[in-house]
C-alpha cells in the first residue's frame, strides 16, 4: 500500500509518502523552490517523494489531501452572514478567489497532478482527510505509545481550533473540539501581528521576544480577550479582532485597549511591545495547562501527543512536560500545515485503509529523527560544488571531526550538511549552521553577521543525550528541539540584574553564553548516536577538546530563507555572509581560500520574515 499525502494552498505546502505504514519520504515545498512558506502545490516536494521511493505516480494507491476544501469555504459563508454587514470588503475580495480556485479544489489538484505529465486517473486515487484529524494523525501514528490523549492546536482548520482526540488500537477518535471563531491560535497571531511581526511566520518571535518583558497586561486580556474556564476551554471576545471578516488581525477598540496602533514593521520594539509578548506568552501557557489537565483527569491518560502550530510553542510544551500531568510528552516535529500532509497519508492508511499499527519499539517513534528529506551522495556533492566553484578538501571521516571540531573551538561559524535533509521548521543538525556555546560572542555573531536577523533572538543547543542531565535540568530527551528548560544550576552564573528589556541582552548568564536565553532558559535538541550517528561524533569530538558536550545549533539560511536543501543552496549561502567554514558530506571549504568574486549580498532576494 503506498500513499501520498498532500498540503497546500495556505500555508507550508508539502507532500509525504508512505510505503506499507512507513514513512519514506516527506519534506516541504520551500525547500526546493526558495520560498519560505511557499503555499503553491508542492510539484517539487512530490517529485522527490516519488523519486525517494523509485516509484511513478502511478503506483501510488492514494492521494490524500490534508483538509476539506467545502468544510471550509461553508465556515467562510457563515462567518460572513453572521457577522453581516460588516467585511464586506472582505467578503468580495474573498469569494470570487475561492469559487475559481478553492471551492472546487479536486479539479485543482487533479490538473496540478496532470502537469506533473503523469498519464493517471487521479480523481480515482484522491481522497480528503480533515484538517485536525490530519494534525492529531501526525502526532499518534508516528508516536512512542500504544495509548495516549493527542491535542491539536492551532488557528483553524474547518471549522475546529481545539481539538482532543484518543489514539489507541481502535484508532483515533476525538472526543472534544472548540470550533472557530474562537481560536488560542489566532490569539498568539493577533499579538503576533500587533507588535509588528508577520502573522503564520513571526510567531516564534514573539515567544522569543516574552522573556524579555513582564506579563503586565495577562490580566487585561484574561479581562477583555479570552474568557478562560476552569476546563481550559476558552472564548474570544471578537469586539476586540477583525479577523472573521476584515482584512486584519486587530481592530481600534484592540488599539484602543492597549493603548496605541500596532507596531510597524521593522520599528523599533519598546517595552511593552516586550510586555505584550509576555502577557499572551504567560496566558496561552495557562490555557495549554488548564486543558491538558482537565483532559487528563476526564480520560485517565498516561502519555500526551501534541499537533497544530501552537504546539511548535516549544516553552509552553516545556511547562507543560514539568506539570508532570501526564507521564510522557511527544510533539510531532513537524506540527504546523507541513506535518498535515503526513498526517493525511497516515490516516488513510489506518483509518480508511483499516492497517494495524507496527508494533511499538518501546521509546522510539516512527519519524526517523525528522531526517525525511533529500541526501546527496559525496561524488553528487563534489560535482555540485566544483560547478559552483566552490575550493575544498576531501577528508576522512576521523579528520572531519577533528578539523571541524577544532574549528568550532576557534569561535568559527560552521555550516554543517550532512545526510537526509529535516523535515518540519527546525535544523536539528544536518540542515545547520554551528557554534561554540562558551563564545560569549557567538549569539550576536550568527544573529547580526550571519542570519542577519533581530539581535534578541536566541539559540538553541544541540547537547549529547547522554549529557542533557550535565547541562540542562530537562528531564529525558528532545530530539527535536520543541521543549524548553532551564540551564543547569551549576552552569549558571549569578548575575546583578541591570536595565530592562535589551538592555539585558549582554548579560552573562551562564558557562553557555550563545545559548542561554535571558530568562536563564534554552531550546534544547538531544543528540542521539542512534538517530544520527554524524553529528553525534562531531559534538563528541568538539567535547573530547573542550569538555563540553554541547555545540549552538540554528538553522542554516539567512533570515527570509528558507533552510538550504542542496550543496550549491549551501555554498550561496556561505559566500552571502560572514561564516568562516563549510562542510557537505566529506567536503571542506574555509573562507579565505574561496575566490572572492563569487561573494554576494543575497539578502534582497527573500522577504522578510
Amino acid at each position: 500500500m503506498i500513499i501520498l499525502g498532500v498540503s497546500a494552498f495556505y500555508h507550508d505546502s508539502a507532500a509525504a509518502l508512505l510505503v506499507d505504514g512507513k514513512i519514506v519520504a516527506a519534506a516541504q515545498e520551500e525547500r526546493f523552490s526558495r520560498l519560505k512558506h511557499d503555499a503553491r502545490f508542492p510539484q517539487h516536494a512530490i517529485s522527490y517523494c516519488l523519486e525517494q521511493a523509485g516509484i511513478g505516480l502511478n503506483q501510488v494507491d492514494n492521494i490524500v489531501f490534508h483538509e476539506k476544501p467545502f468544510l471550509k469555504f461553508e465556515r467562510l459563508l457563515e462567518t460572513y452572514v453572521q457577522f453581516a454587514p460588516r467585511g464586506f470588503t472582505s467578503f468580495r475580495r474573498a469569494i470570487p478567489l475561492w469559487i475559481k480556485e478553492k471551492l472546487f479544489q479536486k479539479s485543482t489538484l487533479i490538473k496540478a497532478f496532470e502537469a506533473l505529465g503523469a498519464d493517471v486517473d487521479v480523481g480515482s486515487k484522491l481522497q480528503f482527510s480533515e484538517h485536525h484529524l490530519s494534525h492529531a494523525a501526525s502526532a499518534f501514528y508516528p508516536s512512542p505509545f500504544d495509548e495516549t490523549l493527542v491535542l491539536t492546536m492551532d488557528g483553524v482548520g474547518e471549522w475546529a481550533t481545539t481539538t482532543a482526540a484518543i489514539g489507541n488500537a481502535d484508532g483515533l477518535n476525538i472526543i472534544k473540539e472548540i470550533h472557530f471563531p474562537h481560536s488560542l491560535g489566532l490569539l498568539y497571531s493577533a499579538l503576533t501581528y500587533y507588535c509588528g511581526f508577520r502573522v503564520n511566520s513571526g510567531e516564534y518571535k514573539l515567544m522569543g521576544l516574552a522573556p524579555y518583558g513582564q506579563p503586565r497586561y495577562a490580566e487585561k486580556m484574561k479581562e477583555h480577550l479570552i474568557d478562560i474556564k476552569s476546563d481550559g476551554s476558552f472564548r474570544l471576545n471578537l469586539d476586540y479582532f477583525d479577523y472573521c471578516t476584515g482584512l486584519t488581525m486587530t481592530n481600534k477598540r484592540f488599539d484602543a485597549l492597549f493603548g496605541a496602533s500596532p507596531r510597524a514593521n521593522e520599528s523599533p520594539l519598546e517595552q511593552r511591545h516586550m510586555d505584550l509578548a509576555a502577557s499572551v506568552q504567560v496566558v496561552t501557557e495557562e490555557v495549554v495547562i488548564a486543558l491538558a489537565r482537565h483532559l487528563q483527569q476526564q480520560t485517565g491518560q498516561k502519555n500526551l501527543c501534541l499537533a497544530g502550530g501552537v504546539a511548535l510553542n516549544c516553552v509552553a510544551n516545556g511547562k507543560l512536560q514539568r506539570s508532570g500531568i501526564f507521564d510522557n510528552v511527544w510533539v510531532q516535529p513537524a506540527a504546523g500545515d507541513a506535518g498535515g500532509a503526513l498526517g493525511a497519508a497516515l490516516y488513510s492508511h489506518h483509518a480508511y485503509h483499516g492497517k494495524l499499527r507496527a508494533e511499538r519499539v518501546a521509546g522510539t517513534d516512527e519519524m526517523e529523527g525528522a531526517y525525511l528529506g533529500p541526501a546527496f551522495k559525496q561524488d553528487d556533492i563534489e560535482a555540485r560544488l566544483t560547478a559552483a566553484g566552490a575550493v575544498f578538501d576531501v577528508v576522512d571521516d576521523e579528520t572531519l571531526m577533528a578539523e571541524t571540531a577544532q574549528a568550532l573551538a576557534s569561535s568559527e561559524a560552521v555550516g554543517w550538511v550532512q545526510g537526509r535533509m529535516e523535515f518540519g521548521p527546525r535544523a536539528l543538525g544536518n540542515r545547520s549552521i554551528l557554534g561554540d556555546p562558551r563564545d560569549r560572542d557567538m549569539q550576536s555573531t550568527l544573529n547580526l553577521k550571519i542570519k542577519y536577523r533581530e539581535s534578541f533572538r536566541p539559540f538553541a543547543p544541540s547537547v549529547l543525550e547522554e549529557r542533557v542531565g550535565d547541562w540542562f535540568n530537562l528531564k529525558g530527551p528532545s530530539p527535536y528541539m520543541l521543549l524548553v528548560d532551564q540551564v543547569a544550576d551549576e552552569h549558571r552564573l549569578t548575575v546583578e540584574e541591570e536595565g530592562i528589556g535589551m538592555e539585558r541582552l549582554k548579560q552573562i548568564r551562564s558557562t553557555l553564553p550563545a545559548i542561554t536565553h535571558v530568562d536563564d532558559s534554552a531550546r534544547i535538541q538531544t543528540v542521539s548516536a542512534k538517530s544520527n550517528p554524524r553529528y553525534h561524533a562531531l559534538i563528541s569530538a568538539f567535547e573530547k577538546l573542550t569538555g563540553c558536550g554541547v555545540v549552538v545549533n540554528t538553522s542554516f539560511n539567512i533570515r527570509g530563507e528558507p533552510i538550504v536543501a542542496t550543496p550549491e543552496d549551501a555554498f550561496r549561502c556561505f559566500m552571502g555572509t560572514r561564516m568562516d567554514r563549510l562542510v557537505v558530506g566529506n567536503c571542506v571549504m574555509v573562507k579565505s581560500k574561496q575566490n572572492q568574486q563569487l561573494a554576494e549580498d543575497y539578502r534582497d532576494r527573500f522577504a522578510l520574515d
